[in-house]
């Protein structure tokens, strides 16, 4: 079975990879292609690539996911998040390919104060969430034999992220300030990986739109207040509100998950996000020494 695994330098890509590596399951090929490899954004590029590969999964990790940056550079946003989606997903469907599509809980508005679920309506309040979006939409327009996975606040020790940038400022800092009053929940890239992973064996074929993130709530005061406990830093930390700290982009103030269905389905049990935090700095701290 072959697996392309677009967006390959990307931080879930590399997870897919290092997990991958270790699997018993050695009748899964995988293709990873990063943006020269295979340039989403050119049609003519991505039929000519599935015409010449017999590929079964396509696991779409590439996006433009520079939330504030898309703000003012809105066409590079829409043109990875929604017309490159377009072009795989039209090619997979012409080929009877599984597109499995990573999108993000900024597709909600944060108005919420109970977990979202699959069904909930979506506002988008920034131009990344809604370029996501319109990628999904593109999904559901193009096939019928599509994951689409939304998730939260992704970490891992590859790439950059809030995990590798708190434990970098706590070395070049005696004290922090992070925002307490955006909630949602922090997600190991590895454990999203697995799960990915988990659909292709399965053969699962219950299409449609998953929820999928660590288990738990956090505010990134809590999330960072975690990883300094969790590594033995000593800094002074303290809680602000996001008026205190202007971005471009807005944030949703409220954006936890329910992943009832993804556990149903695929019969797995999600791990609580300050488990796999303390798994996450492990690789982190073996990679830095």
């Amino acid at each position: 079975m072959n697996i392309l695994v677009t967006g390959s330098k990307g931080q879930l890509a590399t997870c897919i990879k290092d997990i991958e590596t270790y699997s018993n399951d050695k009748n899964l090929h995988f293709i990873y292609k990063n943006s020269k490899e295979l340039n989403i954004l050119d049609a003519n590029t991505i039929e000519t690539f599935f015409n010449n590969n017999d590929i079964d999964y396509c696991i779409n990790c590439a996006a433009y996911t520079a939330v504030d940056k898309a703000e003012s550079n809105t066409e590079s946003a829409i043109n990875i998040n929604e017309i490159g989606v377009k072009n795989l997903a039209k090619a997979c469907s012409e080929k009877q390919i599984t597109l499995i599509h990573v999108s993000t809980d900024f597709v909600f508005d944060g108005s919420k104060s109970t977990p979202y679920t699959e069904e909930d309506k979506t506002n988008p309040i920034g131009v990344y969430g809604s370029s996501k979006l319109k990628g999904e939409q593109q999904v559901m327009k193009q096939l019928s034999n599509y994951f689409i996975i939304r998730t939260s606040w992704l970490y891992s020790e590859h790439g950059n992220n809030f995990l590798k940038s708190m434990i970098k400022l706590s070395k070049e800092k005696n004290e922090l300030r992070v925002v307490v009053d955006q909630v949602g929940t922090p997600t190991y890239a590895k454990d999203l990986a697995k799960t990915i992973i988990k659909i292709i064996e399965n053969n699962n074929q219950d299409y449609g739109i998953y929820n999928y993130s660590n288990q738990g709530v956090a505010s990134w005061y809590d999330f960072a207040k975690a990883i300094f406990e969790e590594n033995d830093t000593i800094i002074d930390l303290y809680p602000i509100k996001s008026e205190a700290y202007k971005t471009p982009a807005r944030r949703p103030h409220y954006s936890v998950l329910d992943k009832t269905k993804i556990e149903r389905v695929l019969n797995i049990k999600i791990p609580y996000w300050r488990d796999s935090l303390k798994k996450a700095l492990i690789n982190v701290n073996n990679k830095i020494n």
